[in-house]
């Protein structure tokens, strides 16, 4: 199945050239409904299904379904508010050969949800919104087709009422409100139909499973990696991600600190001259933010670290003190950030972004500076120069303090292993929700650490 992932502008386009290519609109949509019937029965298994019809093309997706459903013996209501209003929706309601109801409550034990699909920019209102309102409030099964009928497509942006679904199945190709919040909190399990168009050019892709390799057989520790964590005046955030980091692949992990750790893992390296790591020309990459402080000299060991132009992760602290003067003149490829929502604005702001969306924040950063930004969070966001790469969702259990300590640490152990920030991320991220789901509910931050080393033989 394709990773694709596709605007609106992006889908419509893709569907033009299908039908340029000799496709027509009404084989796209047999396709489409067909394929989705499928998925309908095998969640139903014989039971009473209703379709809601709206008036366009997933209208039209509707009442193909529908219809298979009735050829199949199945016991088949469709509701539809208004008639259909383009021509192919037309053509596939004159082929349904039920009963339409232009108004009634749901009875089946699975409502499948076509009343708008992935072109919807305004408010649901009326007649649609009081029976989204009805499924809502129903225990019935429920399968949103494409998108759910109250969601923007692009933007994941909810436009009336918005049911908790059982299943939402994609039409063609993913579209970016498949993998936002808030709108992915309430599609429940995702699955792709295929249509047979064409989704080459798109440069903004699902994130796939890494596949990670034991090191070559001539391998040392440095050849692995050394990792340089800088600490600063708080040393429980930099103990999580070097714990992490130590468990994610790199062959050493040093912690520059002023302070004393006796909590610190034996095995951990642990040293003071500061000048002497950033010297150090076996450092593969720098991870600096996790407890730093935000004073002067926190400020002074941030610019000290950009200036050596290794590659380097920043986080947390070091998100709210970076600025422009202090990219200026280096590489942005080497600079991995790593944000939540709120870093993320500070940081939109010290450069100059203005956007709404965190996904539109998340590349508008990347389109003024260059660098990596993995604009972390329950719908996670990489944004490099190989363009968007999205996340299914997380673990909600990793809502915790430190969790994104051991991000940090998991990202930069990637980093100094092979030096490419853009993987680096994809790593860390599949990795960290690997380790939430072998760590169990109600973790900790270190619990979660603890993890990364049963995740990474998930993946081996």
């Amino acid at each position: 199945m394709s990773d694709v992932v596709l605007t609106v502008e992006q889908m419509r386009a893709a569907e033009r050239a299908a039908m340029d290519a000799g496709t027509s609109e009404w084989e796209l949509m047999q396709r489409a409904g067909q394929g989705a019937a499928r998925w309908v029965m095998r969640m139903a298994a014989g039971r009473d299904v209703t379709v809601l019809c709206g008036p366009g093309n997933n209208g039209g997706d509707g009442y193909v379904i529908a219809d298979v459903l009735l050829r199949s013996g199945y016991a088949v209501q469709v509701i539809a508010p208004v008639e259909p209003k383009t021509e192919t929706a037309c053509i596939a309601r004159q082929g349904f050969g039920g009963v339409v109801e232009q108004d009634g409550i749901p009875a089946g034990h699975v409502v499948v949800d076509c009343l708008f699909g992935y072109g919807l920019a305004r408010e649901v209102r009326v007649d649609f919104a009081k029976l989204l309102e009805k499924v809502a409030g129903s225990t019935c099964y429920k399968i949103a087709i494409d998108v759910p009928s109250a969601v923007e497509s692009d933007s994941g942006r909810i436009l009336g009422p918005l049911p908790a679904y059982d299943l939402t199945l994609a039409l063609g190709a993913w579209k970016r409100a498949h993998l936002l919040m808030p709108a992915m909190a309430a599609m429940g399990a995702r699955r792709l139909v295929d249509i047979g168009l064409d989704l080459d050019g798109s440069t903004e892709r699902l994130s796939q499973w890494p596949a990670f390799a034991a090191p070559p057989a001539d391998s040392h520790k440095y050849r692995r990696g050394l990792l340089a964590i800088l600490a600063g005046t708080m040393p429980g955030a930099p103990i999580l991600a070097a714990e992490a980091a130590m468990h994610a692949g790199a062959g050493y992990v040093k912690l520059v600190s002023e302070n004393s750790h006796p909590d610190a893992p034996a095995d951990l390296v642990i040293g003071s001259d500061l000048a002497g790591v950033l010297d150090d020309r076996r450092i593969a990459a720098l991870l600096v933010g996790p407890g730093l402080g935000r004073d002067a000299a926190a400020r002074d060991k941030l610019s000290a670290v950009l200036a050596t132009g290794k590659p380097c992760v920043l986080d947390a602290d070091a998100l709210h003190l970076l600025v422009p003067d202090m990219v200026a003149g280096k590489d942005p490829a080497a600079v991995c950030l790593t944000p939540h929502e709120g870093e993320l604005a500070r940081l939109c702001e010290a450069f100059g972004v203005t956007a709404e969306s965190k996904l539109t924040r998340a590349q508008g950063l990347h389109d003024a500076t260059g660098l990596t930004v993995l604009a972390k969070g329950p719908d996670t966001i990489l944004v490099g120069r190989d363009g968007t790469r999205f996340f299914p969702a997380g673990s909600s259990w990793l809502s915790t303090a430190g969790t994104g300590d051991v991000l940090a640490g998991i990202v930069a152990s990637r980093l100094a292993v092979h030096g490419d920030p853009m993987r680096a991320c994809e790593e860390g991220v599949w990795l960290h929700l690997e380790a939430a789901r072998l760590a169990s509910p109600a973790f900790s931050a270190s619990d979660l650490a603890r993890a990364v080393k049963p995740a990474m033989a998930s993946f081996l």
